[in-house]
């Protein structure tokens, strides 16, 4: 069970992390990069943040892999 425990506390400080990473930079255009896709007609909007995806997901390899060699 204590790795369990450790995988958890790990996970939720990596989610704590993650959220105050996105708050800090929220002001600063994560999520209206010049690449993310905006499409609107009518009613209708389509919006699909694949820049910001792209550094979100580079972000968290990076941060899982020095995470699994620490406890490794």
């Amino acid at each position: 069970m204590d790795g369990l425990a450790r995988i958890l506390v790990i996970a939720g400080a990596a989610l704590l992390l993650l959220g105050g990473v996105f708050w800090a930079f929220s002001r600063t255009g994560l999520g209206r990069l010049p690449g993310d896709i905006s499409f609107s007609t009518g009613n209708v909007s389509f919006y699909m943040p694949l820049v910001s995806m792209l550094i979100v997901s580079l972000v968290l390899t990076v941060i899982l892999n020095v995470v699994f060699r620490i406890f490794r």
